[in-house]
């Protein structure tokens, strides 16, 4: 690998892997740029990777790298034909490498709060309408799901997670557990185990990771679970 793309704070977390390393780093909000400039390398016949927390195609860079391909009528071509780019100069093979997603991991630390049907949303409105996430919010607190929250608050979002919270207690027992994970598998990793109804009490920011429990779901010991439909077979 000749080059390594990614968000600043993700680079230096790998810092000490990728000395030799070529090394394309932008803030928060720079996404566009980043993958282009890696599409550019790619291009330009050097091997680039582009890094991201939990897995590539979660809330990540993955779709963005297609859409730009897609946009600028670049062909690309997935590994297992990586001979056929040999023949085009113009084409780029692209592989995506699985990761862990952060509700793997946060779901792995509160226990088996994920063993039934969930939807994963965001609470970013920088890319999504704020009104289409609510309806998001709303379609699977009615339909019982297990809700996991990415995105909860940062510094200039503080009123989405009151919000999602107000239109989940519609359709949840206030005493419904929420599992809060913040900065799951790292140093400063914290879990907490709360109500639904002192979810806006929590301290979350941009590293945390939130999980709802629907209407079956319960706390033993330290644990989040949510059963999978066993209760007639044990």
């Amino acid at each position: 690998m000749d080059t390594v793309a990614g968000y600043t704070t993700y680079i230096e977390l790998i810092r000490p892997f990728i000395k030799d390393k070529n090394v394309i780093s932008t803030q928060m909000t720079k996404e566009v740029e980043r993958v282009r400039a890696a599409i550019d390398v790619a291009l330009a016949g050097r091997s680039c990777a582009i890094v991201s927390s939990g897995d590539p195609g979660i809330y990540a860079m993955a779709g963005l790298v297609f859409e730009i391909c897609k946009k600028d009528n670049i062909r690309v071509i997935p590994p297992f034909a990586r001979g056929m780019a040999l023949n085009e100069k113009s084409a780029l093979t692209v592989e995506v490498v699985p990761g862990i997603p952060a509700l793997c991991a946060g779901a792995s630390l509160l226990g088996a709060p994920l063993s039934h049907d969930f939807a994963a949303i965001s609470l970013s409105d920088l890319l999504t309408p704020w009104e289409l996430i609510e309806k998001r919010i709303e379609a699977a607190a009615s339909a019982d799901f297990v809700i996991v929250l990415y995105n909860p608050k940062s510094k200039r979002r503080n009123r989405q997670l009151e919000t999602a919270q107000k239109i989940i207690l519609k359709y949840r027992d206030k005493k419904t557990p929420a599992g809060i994970v913040v900065s799951a598998m790292r140093k400063d990793e914290m879990v907490t185990i709360v109500p639904l109804e002192d979810l806006h009490k929590a301290d979350v920011n941009m590293q945390t990771i939130i999980f709802i429990g629907n209407s079956t779901s319960f706390t033993y010991l330290d644990f989040m679970v949510t059963p999978r439909g066993y209760k007639d077979k044990i």
